[in-house]
């Protein structure tokens, strides 16, 4: 592909808060989270966030793709040595001149493969095109009770899509007309424009690079060639999900030339009347009388799955004491979490006569398990 201007200006690493020698991996997990906090979905009420989600877009376009990659930290190189978009400066470039000798010694002739590979040298049909773009990615909610996180299961998103015009067949155009080829650039989406020893490619600035001209658009789609329609994607949602993960469905997102982009699915779960999650492991507060822990019991709990665990609760167990059942936490592929069961002694209110008097009884046979300084 020709590189574009603003490769030689812009610096797609510091946009995505990644150093240039990140991983591929390392440039992905950053443009999510950048792409999640910055999605004008999110941010209705920040007018500058669809600037910046472009931006951030932008920047994965090129770093996120293999070969473009490639050829932007080529173009960086340069860029550094003094080159730019219009050509070497005054010196040649690292003292290279055409027909002489430069890198050290390296013929002109030996720099084809080099400067063939990264820049478009003019001629339409010469060296690589650009390849289409993928669709946008798109973000969507999905919002889940306790137990379905828990559990996992297969639901269904609601999207708006873009879709061929009924009308025009997506051709673009008024029924009984059809698009011509563009005269600009013959069909070919690009023009190409030659600055000194760089050639780039460009949008065709007369069809916009759809490479042709519409004169006579269809009326229902006005010769954008496509209305939004209502979709659904079915997904996955795995056992154990977290509030607030983003689940990512590969070729999902809206259509492009290259493509469809991804679809970004956002979780919102719902909390639970009685338990609460700590990784893999559900908690659950259980209450008991003060007689159930001075002297012992049986104490039968009731699981997510509406199963029951018994527990054998020990004499003298104190307020807050946790007891750990194996196995019967949240279920995933990498392992399975513990229930954690946490007792609570229940003070007793609203005392009967009779009540009282048993307790003061108690009181005087029971000793105090305060010390005599702090009586």
């Amino acid at each position: 592909m020709a590189p574009q201007r603003e490769w030689f200006e812009k610096d797609y690493y510091d946009a995505l808060g990644v150093s240039p020698t990140a991983t591929a991996k390392e440039i992905t997990s950053a443009y999510r989270k950048l792409a999640r906090r910055n999605h004008p979905d999110a941010n209705q009420d920040d007018p500058k966030a669809e600037e910046r989600f472009k931006k951030i877009s932008a920047a994965y376009d090129v770093v996120g793709d293999e070969s473009k990659r490639t050829e932007y930290d080529e173009v960086r190189k340069l860029a550094a040595t003094g080159a730019g978009p219009d050509g070497f400066g005054g010196g040649g470039f690292g003292g290279f001149s055409p027909g002489g000798m430069g890198f050290d010694g390296a013929q002109a002739g030996d720099l084809g493969d080099l400067f063939g590979g990264l820049f478009n040298r003019g001629a339409p049909g010469g060296g690589r095109r650009t390849r289409p773009a993928k669709g946008a990615d798109l973000l969507t909610d999905v919002h889940l009770s306790f137990e379905d996180a828990v559990r996992g299961l297969t639901t269904g998103v609601q999207l708006g899509t873009d879709a061929p015009c009924p009308d025009c067949k997506g051709t673009g155009a008024a029924q009984g007309t059809t698009p011509r080829i563009c005269p600009e650039c013959n069909g070919q989406g690009v023009t190409q424009e030659n600055q000194g020893f760089f050639g780039f490619s460009r949008p065709c600035a007369k069809c916009n690079g759809s490479k042709q001209l519409i004169d006579n658009p269809c009326a229902r789609c006005r010769g954008s060639r496509k209305v939004r329609q209502p979709r659904e994607v079915r997904i996955r949602i795995p056992g154990g999900v977290n509030d607030g993960a983003t689940i990512r469905v590969a070729g999902k997102g809206a259509s492009g030339p290259g493509g469809p982009g991804d679809l970004m699915v956002r979780v919102h779960v719902a909390a639970h009347p009685r338990f609460t999650r700590d990784g893999l492991n559900l908690k659950l507060g259980v209450p008991i009388s003060i007689t159930e822990a001075a002297l012992g019991t049986k104490l039968r709990v009731t699981t997510l799955d509406g199963t029951g665990v018994t527990l054998r609760i020990p004499e003298g167990t104190p307020t807050h004491k946790t007891f750990r059942v194996k196995g019967r936490g949240v279920e995933t592929q990498k392992g399975t979490g513990d229930l954690l069961v946490t007792v609570e002694i229940a003070t007793p209110t609203n005392l009967t006569t009779e009540q009282r008097a048993l307790l003061e009884q108690l009181e005087d046979i029971i000793p105090s398990p305060r010390s005599a300084d702090d009586a």
